[in-house]
């Protein structure tokens, strides 16, 4: 049987509601930093990776 490798985006974090949308849960900050507290304190919780996109945006992912 062949094992199928499985990403999932478990969170978004941005300060710019404009720039993200779709089935993942949307966490909004304030401030550039709390934006990362919030990225990191997610990725802890849900033991995930955090990957920061080039418009700023944060995305949890499960590898």
């Amino acid at each position: 049987m062949r094992e199928v490798l499985r990403e999932d985006i478990i969170a978004v974090v941005t300060e710019d509601r404009t720039l993200a949308g779709g089935g993942a849960p949307i966490f909004y900050a304030g401030s550039a930093g709390e934006k990362e507290k919030l990225a990191l304190d997610l990725s802890r919780v849900t033991r995930g990776m955090v990957h920061q996109l080039d418009n700023g945006v944060y995305i949890v992912v499960r590898h």
